[in-house]
């Protein structure tokens, strides 16, 4: 095995001696006696590791790091200063240093720091190749995977997409059906058009009608003026029923009709009005099931079934756990507003061991949470990922019992409410500083407060 290459900068002659006599046994190690001379060799080697000085001559050890992270941004640096404040720490760190040493220390204590660094570089090449699969892979949203599955599902939804034939998607909760239904819109020679979606067991059933095709002025005492229905805004479009098993049976036999003939009549008018709408249903139920036991029209199943679709479940392919939580974690760093911030290289096994009963969508609500709870630290841990922990899932590979304790679940609005607590515990109530701690307005902390307090 190759020794890793470290690049030791440093303007006194004596320390780089040490350095490398200390070093070389390990680590390939090549020295430069100040900025200049580190540019001009990272020009020409191939380095993995520059250790550098934070305080020479001409060009400080900051100056220089800025200027090769111009042109080799993921190349690992570790300063070493004698200047060691948390202002000359952090500001390291934020303009790329892996991490940050102070004089005077033992060699252990720099090969730990060494070990780390090459650590942190080691994931930060893993999160990239996940990066590169989720790019190369196919997507749209957060329907992403490279598996098995997913090769199948997509082959479905091109085909499905050239036809206007109406389609049946079944799927466990969370397993993204809207997302397969966005899709065969999106690939479809309707793309152009309106895709509209209802969730049928939002509606009560004394507007369905009227949510589905719309009604007249004075149909009925509130009807103060003519309002288009669903059909009729998704014409030429793409209409999505989403739990369709909660459709009462009397709009079904409506629905029926409308896929049969293409025409709608407003409620309280007698007038058929054509639409040109293609139906896509989805249903986390046994359809066929329902059918059997009479709580389904069975003309309308077979009608809807012309090309039924079957979502995989999470469990079910694996495989599309680390890009999927890549994707989670590139999504809400954008959200919150971090730019740093990668998976511990244990994470994404933990994850790939869970159950995953709530499918994707549980997988995206614990990345978000693990995020959240983590704050700034750049490196997601399996510790950050305790606080979302769901019962009744498999036992991680990790050697560590401490981890792997089940921990119930905690929503976002949990995690909050103990973070801000945490905060003002932390400040001795001074709601000053706990909203700065918070990063949130002293207004925003007083409103979440009185809220707490009318629970």
């Amino acid at each position: 095995m190759s020794k890793h290459r470290i690049l030791i900068v440093d303007d006194d002659a004596s320390i780089r001696s040490v350095l490398r006599e200390a070093l070389s046994g390990n680590y390939q190690i090549t020295l430069a006696k100040d900025g200049f001379e580190a540019l001009a060799i990272l020009e020409k080697e191939p380095i993995e590791l520059v250790i550098t000085d934070l305080m020479m001559p001409g060009m400080t050890g900051l100056e220089m790091m800025q200027k090769v992270k111009q042109s080799q941004p993921g190349l690992g640096f570790l300063v070493i200063t004698a200047y060691g404040t948390i202002e000359t720490a952090v500001n390291a760190l934020k303009q790329g240093a892996f991490d940050f040493i102070t004089k005077p220390f033992s060699i252990s204590q720099l090969e730990s720091r060494i070990n780390r660094c090459f650590e942190i570089e080691n994931l930060i090449e893993e999160n990239r190749e996940l990066k590169r699969q989720l790019k190369t892979g196919m997507s749209t949203k957060s329907l992403i995977g490279n598996s098995p599955a997913m090769e199948r599902l997509w082959q479905q939804i091109m085909i499905v997409a050239k036809s206007d034939a109406p389609v049946l998607i079944e799927g466990e909760s969370g397993t993204g059906k809207e997302l397969v239904a966005q899709a065969i819109h999106d690939n479809s020679s309707r793309d152009k058009q309106a895709f509209l979606k209802i969730n049928c067991s939002a509606i009560p059933e004394t507007l369905f009608e009227s949510t589905l095709f719309g009604h007249e002025k004075g149909a009925y005492t509130s009807a103060t003026k003519m309002n288009k229905g669903f059909f009729e805004e998704a014409h030429l479009g793409t209409f999505l029923l989403d739990e369709i098993t909660e459709m009462p049976l009397a709009m079904q036999a409506k629905l029926l009709r409308v896929l049969q003939e293409g025409k709608i009549m407003r409620v309280g008018s007698s007038q058929e009005i054509s639409v040109d709408v293609r139906i896509i249903a989805t249903t986390n139920r046994n359809l066929k099931k329902m059918v059997e036991e009479n709580g389904f029209r069975q003309d309308l199943f077979y009608r809807l079934n012309v090309f039924p679709i079957t979502v995989s479940a999470l469990r079910d392919r694996i495989e599309d756990i680390p890009v999927l939580a890549v994707h989670f974690l590139e999504r809400f760093k954008s959200k919150y507003g971090y730019e740093r911030k990668e998976f511990n290289h244990d994470v994404i096994e933990f994850l790939s061991a869970q159950k995953w009963e709530g499918n994707v969508r549980q997988l995206e609500n614990a990345v978000e949470r693990a995020i959240l709870y983590s704050q700034d630290a750049e490196i997601l841990t399996l510790e950050h990922f305790s606080a979302c922990h769901q019962p009744h899932t498999a036992a991680p590979k990790t050697n560590s019992n401490s981890q792997n304790e089940s921990i119930p679940l905690t929503t976002i609005a949990e995690m909050e409410k103990n973070m801000i607590y945490r905060a003002l515990e932390e400040t001795a109530n001074n709601r000053t500083k706990a909203a700065d701690i918070l990063g949130i307005s002293v207004r925003t902390l007083r409103n979440k407060l009185n809220e707490y307090a009318k629970k």
